[in-house]
C-alpha cells in the first residue's frame, strides 16, 4: 500500500521565521549576561513596522531595538523599521507556582518527542529533505544578490508499506529580483539549489518526480511586505513536519522553564534513543504537565508495533534512564546557555549541535 507525505520548510526572510530569529535573539541575549532569565518576549512584523511585546523577568540589560535592527538588516531590508515595544515582568502569581525549592512546570500542557529510524537524523524524510533545500538556498541566495531571503520548500515522498520509495514532487518558492525571468529562476534553482541540495537521496528521483519551482511566476514582493508574521506560527516546521504529533505550544523566545520547548526538546531526546539503542524503528512520546508541579502528570509511550522488545521494558529503561522534570531537563541538556538562535530556523529536531540530539 503506497501513501505519500509532504513537509515544508521556510527560511529567514519569511515573516513568521524572521520573528522566531528575533525572539531567540533576545533569549540568548538575556542568558548571555543573567542565566536564570525568565523569558517569553515575542514579535509580530508587517510591512516596516515590528511590534515587540512579552514578558521578562531578568537581570540582563536588553537593547531590544539594535538586536531587532541588526537581524533585519543581516536577512535583507534595506528600509528603517518603526519598533513598538510593549513589555513587563512575569506574572508573580506564577513566578511563585514555578520557583520553589525545586523548579516547577511553568504552565500546564503536552508535548511531543518522535523519532524514526529511516534517517541518520533519526527524523522522518520529508521533512530533513525540505530543510536541506531551505539551508542549501539560503547559502545560495547570500553569494547571489538577485535572490531574496524570503523561500520556501516542499518535499513529497512516497511510502509503500512504511518504507520509503520515491520522491513524487519538490516545491521551492523563492523571491527574486525583477531582473530575473521565470525560466532563469527555474532554471538555476533546479541546477544550483535543488539537485545538490538532494545529491544524496539522487536514488529517489526518476522521471516522474515533478519539480514545480515559484509556481505564482513573480516573487519580487518578500518578507513583511508581502505578508505579515508573528512568533510560532511554524510549530510543524519546527519539528518533525506534519509526521510525529506536536502539542501546539511553540518554542521560540521561551526560556527552558517553559516546558513546551524543553519538554518537548526532552520528549525527542528520549525518543531518539529508543529508536537509536534499537528498541524500535519508530517511536513518539507524550508527556503532560501541571503548572506548578515539578513530575509529569502522565508519560505515554507509542511505538507503532516497530519495537524490538516488549513495551514494558522499554518503558523500564526510560524509568531507569531519562527523568523528565524541569530541574533535570534543564540540568541535562545545559539549556541555560544561549543557544536559541540557532534553533530557530532549519528545524530544532535532526541537527547534532543541540544537546537534545545526543545519544545517551
Amino acid at each position: 500500500m503506497e501513501k505519500i507525505i509532504t513537509s515544508e520548510s521556510v527560511n529567514v526572510g519569511h515573516p513568521d521565521k524572521t520573528c522566531d530569529i528575533i525572539a531567540d535573539a533576545f533569549l540568548d541575549e538575556a542568558l548571555r549576561q543573567d542565566k536564570n532569565s525568565q523569558m517569553a518576549v515575542e514579535c509580530a512584523i508587517k510591512n516596516d513596522k515590528l511590534f515587540i511585546y512579552g514578558e521578562a523577568t531578568t537581570k540582563a540589560k536588553i537593547d531590544y531595538e539594535k538586536i531587532a535592527r541588526d537581524i533585519l538588516k543581516g536577512i535583507g531590508y534595506e528600509c528603517e523599521f518603526k519598533i513598538i515595544k510593549e513589555l513587563s515582568q512575569q506574572s508573580p502569581e506564577i513566578n511563585k507556582a514555578v520557583v520553589k525549592n525545586e523548579l516547577m512546570a511553568n504552565d500546564q500542557g503536552i508535548v511531543f518527542g518522535y523519532a524514526t529510524n529511516e534517517t541518520k537524523e533519526f527524523m522522518p524524510l520529508p521533512i530533513v529533505l525540505a530543510h536541506r533545500l531551505v539551508k542549501t538556498y539560503e547559502n545560495f541566495r547570500r553569494e547571489n544578490k538577485n535572490f531574496f531571503a524570503d523561500a520556501k520548500s516542499q518535499v513529497s515522498v512516497v511510502y509503500e508499506n512504511k518504507k520509503v520509495k520515491r520522491i513524487s514532487a519538490i516545491l521551492m518558492s523563492v523571491s527574486h529580483s525583477e531582473k530575473l525571468s521565470l525560466n532563469d529562476i527555474q532554471k538555476t534553482i533546479k541546477e544550483k539549489v535543488v539537485l545538490p541540495a538532494l545529491a544524496e537521496y539522487s536514488n529517489l528521483i526518476d522521471e516522474n518526480t515533478e519539480f514545480i519551482i515559484n509556481p505564482s511566476g513573480k516573487f519580487t514582493i518578500w518578507g513583511s511586505f508581502g505578508d505579515s508574521g508573528c512568533v510560532g506560527r511554524k510549530i510543524i516546521v519546527d519539528t518533525y513536519g506534519g509526521v510525529g504529533r506536536v502539542g501546539g505550544g511553540c518554542f521560540s523566545s521561551k526560556n527552558a522553564t517553559k516546558v513546551d520547548r524543553s519538554g518537548a526538546y526532552y520528549a525527542r531526546y528520549v525518543a531518539k534513543n529508543i529508536v537509536a539503542h534499537g528498541f524500535a524503528s519508530e517511536c513518539e512520546i507524550q508527556v503532560s504537565y501541571a503548572i506548578g508541579r515539578a513530575e509529569p502528570v502522565s508519560i505515554y509511550i507509542e511505538c507503532f508495533g516497530t519495537n524490538k522488545k516488549p513495551l514494558n521494558e522499554i518503558e523500564k529503561y526510560v524509568k531507569e534512564n531519562f527523568n523528565f522534570t524541569p530541574s533535570n531537563i534543564i540540568k541535562e541538556l545545559d539549556l541555560l546557555k544561549p543557544i536559541y538562535k540557532n534553533t530557530a530556523c532549519f528545524g530544532h529536531f535532526g541537527r547534532d549541535e543541540f544537546p537534545w540530539e545526543k545519544i545517551k
